[in-house]
């Protein structure tokens, strides 16, 4: 084989990513077209086989045998009637190819127009492999983290490097806030991405619930082995998010495995995602365990489950609706996304009689749990949420 040949093929085979074989492809398909720029005839079917070894071409007219005239007719350049096909080939059927070599003579050369002719179909069949390596990349890559460079700031839509290609941050996908200053470092999910005429068209987003689930992995080992599983996420970008989590394996914490020692695995989640409030509590398959704790911090007295309409009651103390309804409805609402169940939550006394006490009792033996195994359950949830959203009286109460 020729040296110069042989480095050019390793070295854009590396460059660009595709293989020997599709750069052999592309060659005989760039001789093709010279050919029929300056020898080929009006319906002829150009095939041309390179040999990289030998340096050597052979050049055919293929042709498929079509089983009726009417098809030959649509497209004679590449198909043949049966009749002529067994003037060429004995036994042709219906089917068959047909290949009649029609190399030219030994020190044949290609003309300036047909040499131009085959760079320009070999630089577009490698940009057409290129792209297609790209998507094939970026697509086996969705729903992942990948770090970027802010590239360009259009209005509010923002295009982020990620090495290869670039992708687009619509305003939709974006944290609710947040600036971007070209040049700067972020973290992004790799939400779609779409074959396009120019290039993989890449989705990307901060404020998918996916985005919460892939950080914790990053952060957490116990969540990327497996021994802690991110059971649910519930978000609003830019201002709170609630992670159901559960362990895997016995002896493990799981919330105290996404907390970290002194809460430096959480807040460094937090910090990526500038600020956001993250609530870890623990999943449980009895829903109303599962509902007290995606209502925390709030304390919870008692849950009633209508399962047909997949309805929750939740009776709280007076004093606690505010914390379990959350500002302008955020606690209540991140927990019905958490849950998958519709949560009404009621405000409730506790009087001093002794009715007001038996009522209380029988609503607490209805939710399956005592008023203090709730509130014990509840209190997993984050301090700092509680004292952002409760009244400082009430929050020194609790702690």
């Amino acid at each position: 084989m020729n040296d110069q040949l042989e480095q050019a093929l390793e070295q854009i085979a590396e460059e660009k990513g595709i293989s020997r074989e599709d750069l052999i492809g592309m060659i005989e398909a760039s001789l093709a077209a010279a050919f029929r720029k300056d020898y080929g005839e009006k319906n002829q079917n150009i095939v041309v086989e390179f040999n990289p070894e030998t340096m050597g071409t052979k050049v055919f007219d293929v042709k498929t045998v079509a089983e009726s005239e009417t098809e030959v007719g649509e497209d004679p350049q590449k198909f043949i009637t049966l009749d002529a096909a067994k003037k060429l080939k004995k036994g042709a059927k219906a089917g068959d190819e047909i290949r009649t070599e029609i190399t030219p003579k030994t020190g044949t050369s290609y003309g300036r127009i047909a040499a131009q002719t085959a760079k320009q179909v070999i630089i577009q069949k490698l940009r057409e492999a290129e792209r297609n390596v790209q998507f094939s990349d970026f697509k086996a890559k969705e729903r992942t983290l990948q770090n970027g460079i802010i590239q360009r700031v259009e209005g509010d839509t923002v295009l982020v490097d990620l090495g290869k290609a670039a992708g687009v941050l619509f305003p939709s996908e974006q944290i609710r806030g947040e600036k971007y200053v070209i040049g700067q470092r972020v973290k992004v999910l790799i939400l779609h991405v779409e074959p396009a005429a120019k290039g993989p068209k890449i989705t990307l987003s901060r404020s998918h619930p996916d985005m919460v689930r892939k950080l914790f992995e990053l952060e957490v080992p116990e969540i990327y082995n497996g021994s802690v599983e991110i059971k649910a996420v519930a978000r609003e970008a830019g201002s709170r998010s609630k992670i159901a989590v559960i362990s895997t394996q016995d002896g493990i914490d799981p919330i105290g495995s996404c907390v970290g020692q002194k809460g430096s695995r959480v807040q460094t989640v937090m910090a990526e995602l500038s600020g956001e409030k993250i609530d870890i509590i623990e999943f449980s398959d009895d829903p109303v365990k599962f509902i007290a704790n995606a209502l925390s911090p709030a304390k919870i007295i008692n849950v009633q489950l209508d399962e047909a309409n997949k309805e929750a009651k939740v009776g709280v103390l007076e004093d606690q609706l505010s914390l379990a309804i959350g500002k302008a409805g955020q606690n209540v609402r991140l927990a019905a996304r958490l849950t998958g169940w519709k949560i009404d939550i009621n405000g409730e006394k506790i009087g001093g009689d002794e009715t007001a006490a038996d009522e209380t009792e029988s609503m607490k033996h209805e939710a399956g749990e005592t008023s203090e195994a709730v509130q014990e359950t509840a209190a997993d949830a984050s301090l700092e949420v509680a004292k952002e959203e409760a009244p400082a009286e009430e929050v020194k109460e609790n702690t």
